[in-house]
């Protein structure tokens, strides 16, 4: 006779591992190329950028040099983050102790 499932009634519980869910080579190489195929599909219909061609009313902004672009993205987040901190140290309420 074949072995009897797992908890059968009136039986003493096999001890031992027993594995739930395991993941075999096969399913785990489908769910991968499944993966790849999505993202190579995204990627080849995306469209190209077509960043050298210039669009109706495209009107690019002058450059900026390395100061105005380290004052804008660097400093002024910084000034703007202290600045904050600062009202917020000035204007707390709670009591110390």
């Amino acid at each position: 006779m074949g072995e009897r499932p797992y908890g059968t009634p009136g039986r003493a519980v096999r001890l031992g591992v027993r594995y739930v869910c395991t993941v075999d080579k096969k399913n785990a190489l489908r769910a991968g190329s499944v993966a790849a195929g999505t993202t190579l599909m995204m990627l080849l219909m995306s469209s190209p950028a077509l960043a050298l061609t210039r669009d109706d009313g495209d009107d690019p902004a002058p450059k900026l040099s390395v100061a105005e672009t380290l004052g804008l993205y660097v400093a002024a987040p910084l000034v703007l983050f202290l600045v904050i901190i600062g009202l917020v140290m000035v204007l707390d309420k709670s009591k110390k102790a």
